[in-house]
């Protein structure tokens, strides 16, 4: 059974504050999130000095539960002085602008449903190769990478280990991913579950790359581009 880490890089719940001003209508009716609180836990990566390379950090909105769709949410930067759509991923996932505008001014992170029902933070994942062609030293090393920065952001991950990497798919995706060694190439098995531990949305096509089933050195083959890549932490 792998563990479920929560939301990486200083995963604590963001604030929620009531808006004192011209747009307090619209964020009771959407609701909203401080820019300020989310640039505080997404700015830690940026300064992290580590190796970090192989990962890449987004800013997540996740459904609580599994009833949850995430088909025409739609997440906004609202200030006084921007305004930003932020397109999310089939997981949830941006690319979060460090403004300092933004954050002068306390933006609004507004949603477009009931923000109750999601849960807000960074998601560490590590970065996908254009040709869907990786070598399993890097692999390990990225999901090291990864480990390591959870320790940083958090002491209870420092008995905890690198199992392997989970590439996840669209569900009606045909997507495999193959592992080749000097004496054989074999497909991994393919289950249904959620892209990053943790999470409710468990409708993914997934293929676990389990270090410890396979020799030291092999190439892992996606022949389609995955919609997100996890380290598998134990």
């Amino acid at each position: 059974m792998m563990a479920s880490p929560r939301f990486l890089a200083a995963s604590v719940p963001l604030l929620l504050a009531l808006y004192a001003g011209g747009g307090a209508a619209q964020a009771q009716e959407a609701g909203w999130v401080s820019y300020r609180d989310a640039y505080r836990a997404m700015v830690t990566f940026a300064k992290y000095g580590k190796a970090k390379n192989l990962l890449q950090n987004h800013y997540q909105v996740a459904p609580k539960d599994g009833s949850q769709s995430l088909e025409g949410l739609r997440l906004t930067l609202s200030g006084r002085t921007t305004q930003l759509n932020l397109p999310l991923d089939a997981t949830g996932r941006t690319t979060f602008p460090l403004l300092k505008a933004a954050y002068d001014e306390n933006a609004m992170l507004l949603l477009n449903r009931r923000i109750g029902d999601y849960t807000f933070g960074p998601r560490i994942s590590i970065v996908p190769r254009v040709d869907g062609l990786y070598e399993s030293a890097d692999l390990r090393a990225a999901c090291d990478q990864a480990l390591q920065y959870m320790r940083y952001t958090d002491p209870g991950y420092g008995n905890r280990h690198c199992a392997g990497v989970r590439f996840a798919f669209l569900p009606k995706s045909d997507a495999a991913v193959r592992v080749r060694d000097p004496l054989r190439e074999s497909a991994l098995p393919v289950g249904v579950g959620a892209a990053f531990d943790g999470d409710a949305n468990t409708n993914f096509r997934v293929m676990v790359y389990r270090f410890a089933e396979w020799p030291e050195k092999v190439q892992v083959i996606s022949q389609n581009a995955p919609v997100a890549i996890a380290p598998v932490i134990e």
